[in-house]
């Protein structure tokens, strides 16, 4: 693995529609509040995508891009994500899991 490519660490919220989840504020709350919290350890982009039709799983999905594997590291170890953690129960009832993508 190279250490100095860009990593993307995917985090997704799986549910049903009994589960709460407010888009508008995923969207215009929280991803401005990751990006402020973490483009300072090498975060370059957060992205939300949401399914096109409405199912049990996937309900939303965050792509977060770093500069590097140390960027997200250091990202994610930051006095910063108690703050950024801490808002999820703002817009959901589900806990995010979070998946590395492997490198081609």
């Amino acid at each position: 693995m190279n250490m100095n490519a860009p990593v993307t660490i995917y985090v997704t919220y799986q549910g049903d529609s009994q589960n709460r989840f407010d888009r508008e504020y995923y969207v215009n709350g929280h991803l401005p509040l990751v990006m402020k919290a973490w483009r300072q350890y090498g975060l370059l982009s957060a992205a939300a995508f949401f399914p096109a039709a409405e199912q049990a799983a996937t309900i939303a999905l965050c792509e977060c891009i770093f500069r590097d594997e140390k960027a997200a590291e250091t990202a994610f170890a930051s006095p910063e994500s108690t703050e950024v953690m801490a808002d999820v129960s703002r817009f959901t009832d589900i806990s995010p899991v979070r998946a590395r993508a492997l490198q081609g």
